[in-house]
C-alpha cells in the first residue's frame, strides 16, 4: 500500500502521485494542445480512469510487472503520458525508443506499428501495441501487423479501477532513455511549485518532459502540454501565447 503522505508532504511514488491527482477529481490535471488546434482536457478523475484501464490491459494482457520493459515509441502527447504512467503504476520499466526501431522491450507501444512489425516474431519477440493519436480515434487508421493490439479499442474494454498491480521496487529502473536511467525511488521529483498551472513545451526530451509532469502533479498542480509544433507556434506569436496563458490560467 502507498497511502497519501501526511499533509504538507510531497508524494514520492507513482501511486501516491495518482492518488493526489484524484483527490480533486473534477479539477483539470492535463490539458493537451495538439496540432491543427486539437484540445483535450483530462480532469483528475478522467486521467486516473485512463491510467487504470491501461494498467489493467498491461497486467491482464501482457503480464506486466516489475522486470517488464515497455518500449515507448510515441511523441510528446497526452496518450504517451498515459502509457508511461500505466507502465510505472504496474512496476514496469519505461524504455524510450530511438528514431530507429530496435528490439529491446517486452511490450512495444507505438504510433507507427508497421515500423516495428519485426519485433512480433523471432528471437526476443515482443508484444506490439498500436496507438492512434487523434483524440476521437476509435481504431488505428491503417493496417496493423498480425498479432498487434489496437489500443484505441482494447483499452476501453478494461475496468475503470485497477484490479491488481504489483508493488514497485524502489531500486528498479523506472525510466531508461538517452539521458540515462532513473530508479523508481528517484522518479517523482520534489521540486514542483505547489498548485501551479504549468505550460510544458512538447519539444523537450521525452524523459525530461515526463518527469516535469510528475513534479507538477506531485505538487498538486496541473499541466498544459503543447505539442512540439504548437509550442513553436506559440513561441513565434507572443500575443497568442498571452491569450493562452489567460484562457488556461497558466501560472508557470
Amino acid at each position: 500500500m502507498n497511502p497519501l503522505p501526511a499533509a504538507g508532504r510531497t508524494p514520492t511514488t507513482i501511486s501516491q502521485t495518482m492518488d493526489l491527482v484524484l483527490s480533486d477529481p473534477g479539477r483539470p490535471r492535463l490539458t493537451w494542445y495538439g496540432d491543427a488546434g486539437e484540445r483535450v482536457e483530462l480532469s483528475g478523475a478522467v486521467l486516473q480512469n485512463w491510467v487504470s484501464k491501461t494498467v489493467n490491459l498491461l497486467v491482464e494482457e501482457f503480464d506486466a510487472a516489475p522486470g517488464t520493459v515497455v518500449t515507448l515509441d510515441l511523441p510528446a502527447h497526452w496518450r504517451g503520458v498515459l502509457w508511461a504512467l500505466a507502465a510505472w503504476r504496474c512496476g514496469a520499466t519505461v524504455e524510450l525508443a530511438g528514431d530507429t526501431p530496435a528490439p529491446g522491450g517486452d511490450v512495444v507501444v507505438t504510433s507507427r506499428p508497421a515500423a516495428w512489425a519485426d519485433v512480433l516474431s523471432g528471437p526476443g519477440a515482443a508484444d506490439l501495441v498500436a496507438v492512434a493519436l487523434p483524440a476521437l480515434a476509435r481504431s488505428f487508421d491503417g493496417d496493423l501487423p498480425p498479432g498487434a493490439v489496437d489500443a484505441a479499442g482494447a483499452v476501453m474494454t478494461y475496468g475503470d479501477v485497477i484490479g491488481w498491480a504489483p508493488e514497485t521496487d524502489p531500486a528498479a529502473v523506472a525510466l531508461d532513455g538517452p539521458g540515462g536511467t532513473v530508479a523508481f525511488a528517484d522518479l517523482v521529483p520534489a521540486d514542483g511549485t505547489p498548485g501551479a498551472r504549468v505550460l510544458v513545451d512538447g519539444a523537450r526530451p521525452l524523459g525530461v518532459l515526463l518527469r516535469e509532469l510528475l513534479a507538477v502533479w506531485a505538487a498538486d498542480g496541473s499541466v498544459v502540454l503543447a505539442s512540439a509544433a504548437t509550442a513553436a507556434e506559440l513561441a513565434a506569436d507572443p500575443a497568442r501565447l498571452d491569450r493562452l496563458r489567460e484562457t488556461e490560467r497558466i501560472t508557470a
